[in-house]
């Protein structure tokens, strides 16, 4: 046989063998439904998904696709039985509410501790579970020896004890009362953080402790700058120095030795020293830091300045009235109130200027007041029966009368032009308070000609407001979404955005210098 007759079959017989393999994978895959993502069939793929389930429950809270993650809806958030009442208000439209991850990545997500006893969870307590990766703020804690916090208070734990067990109300060291409350939001911040890994503790998901300083945002000094320098600022007998100074002294030396601190000279650190007179020894070497205050009154503007830090309201020492029982328009007798200190130095000297001019004025209350005989007592009864409430500049541009007047539903006046306010940048004051510079309320008559001429319509308009804002400045324990913690937080986090941009603004050029 010739070699060309017997290429011709050989290659009949190739092309016939390929047709075929081609046909019968053909119709192999039309038999088969794909996965978009594998080469797998479905009908086995959720065999296979089915059959690991019931081996390895997975939480309804990170069970869900990668495409449309599912995260508890704070929204629903309902009160943990086992925690004590969550204090006089509830928060019912908070101006700068809590975003959630809608579009989060989970697939890398780890079940964890974060989810405790998940798998015999009822859907109500998924809701409140709450992970560093939902927070607004990861925050690395020092563990400072109780010296420099609940040690102030008096507290002792057990040995090589750190902090107080905060899962039982009845077990938390109480703040000191009277004038002291007024700048304690220091301790609702530590507890606040503390309670973030406590089972059993519901409360917003802003701010959540983080164990390693590698995976914060933020890292938090946990001393009670305010309480140390009330108590402990005065020399005691034959000492060469106070204890206040000694603690910032430690605290100082201990901050420079931490890599924490050096890595980037302290700028994504947080101190609070709401008092205007705390931290005075050591504010000027930590200036790089954020602190958390209440005005910026006594602070140079290179240590202290709304770039970097941040506003928080002192603690009202008045009773919050409830909304049901809040005087309208008429139910309120007196037109202005003010009560409190009126000689006062500095910028405060206003206040004796404006006594002589409303002193004798028929619906004014303007007069001496103290905390003293049963004086907040005395105040927060007038502020409810007030439609204004003056918060008038002291030794400082503020004061807690403004929180005060918040609490009791009294259209605050404020006279202070150097005030600054919390969370400005989110709420606007000038619905719900009147403001009016010093220079013409010194004017004969300015003042109660323009309180007397605002309608009813426009009070009962600012004191609705009053009354859906008020909750934004109340400290309590646990913590609500958008109360004073939740929203100290959510400051903080903004203030990050602006750390971060300076920071990565002087690096430029770092990296490229030879």
């Amino acid at each position: 046989m010739s070699p060309e007759k017997t290429v011709l079959p050989t290659r009949l017989l190739s092309c016939l063998i390929a047709i075929s393999m081609f046909l019968l994978i053909s119709s192999s895959l039309s038999l088969v439904e794909f996965h978009h993502n594998f080469f797998i069939p479905q009908s086995v793929l959720q065999f296979i998904l089915a059959k690991n389930a019931s081996i390895h429950p997975i939480p309804n809270a990170i069970a869900d696709t990668h495409e449309n993650p599912v995260f508890p809806n704070e929204k629903e958030d309902i009160p943990n039985q086992n925690v004590a009442s969550q204090g006089p208000n509830t928060i019912k439209s908070p101006i700068f509410p809590i975003e959630t991850l809608d579009k989060q990545d989970t697939s890398n997500q780890k079940v964890s501790s974060e989810y405790p006893n998940t798998e015999n969870a009822t859907n109500e307590q998924e809701k409140l579970l709450c992970d560093k990766n939902r927070a607004l703020l990861r925050v690395y804690m020092y563990d400072l020896p109780p010296k420099f916090h609940f040690g102030l208070l008096g507290w002792k734990g057990s040995a090589n004890q750190t902090w107080p067990n905060v899962s039982h109300r009845n077990k938390i060291p109480s703040y000191p009362g009277g004038l002291n409350l007024q700048h304690s939001n220091e301790y609702w911040l530590t507890l606040d953080l503390l309670s973030s890994t406590t089972e059993n503790v519901v409360r917003p998901c802003s701010a959540i402790r983080v164990h390693n300083s590698s995976e914060a945002d933020i890292v938090f000094v946990p001393f009670f700058s305010s309480l140390s320098y009330n108590r402990n600022s005065k020399r005691q007998g034959k000492q060469k120095g106070n204890y206040d100074r000694l603690l910032q002294e430690e605290l100082v030396e201990f901050l420079h030795s931490r890599n924490e601190w050096k890595s980037l000279d302290g700028r994504d650190h947080l101190i609070v020293a709401h008092h205007p007179n705390s931290l005075l020894f050591a504010r000027k070497i930590l200036s790089s830091c954020m602190f958390v205050l209440s005005d910026f009154g006594r602070y140079p503007s290179k240590i202290a300045n709304l770039e970097k830090d941040v506003i928080a309201p002192y603690k009202h020492m008045v009773r919050t009235i409830a909304d049901e029982k809040s005087a309208s328009f008429d139910e309120r007798r007196i037109l202005v109130y003010f009560q409190g200190a009126i000689y006062r130095k500095d910028g405060g000297a206003i206040r004796q200027v404006l006594y002589q001019l409303l002193k004798d004025e028929k619906d004014v209350h303007f007069t001496f007041g103290s905390v003293r005989s049963n004086g907040i007592n005395e105040a927060g009864r007038g502020m409810v029966s007030s439609k204004f409430c003056l918060n008038i500049a002291g030794d400082t541009p503020s004061s807690n009368r403004l929180f005060d007047a918040i609490a009791s539903h009294c259209v605050p006046v404020i006279i202070s032009d150097e005030i600054e306010l919390p969370y400005e940048d989110v709420l606007d004051y000038s619905e719900f308070c009147v403001f009016v510079h010093a220079a013409d309320a010194l004017k004969k008559g300015y003042l109660l000609n323009l309180l007397r001429g605002v309608s009813r319509e426009k009070w009962t308009k600012m004191w609705e407001t009053l009354k859906k804002i008020s909750g934004h400045f109340e400290y309590q324990y646990p913590s609500q979404r958008g109360d004073a913690v939740d929203m100290i937080w959510q400051t903080v986090s903004r203030k990050k955005v602006e750390t971060e941009l300076n920071v990565h603004r002087k690096k430029r050029y770092r990296r490229w210098q030879l």
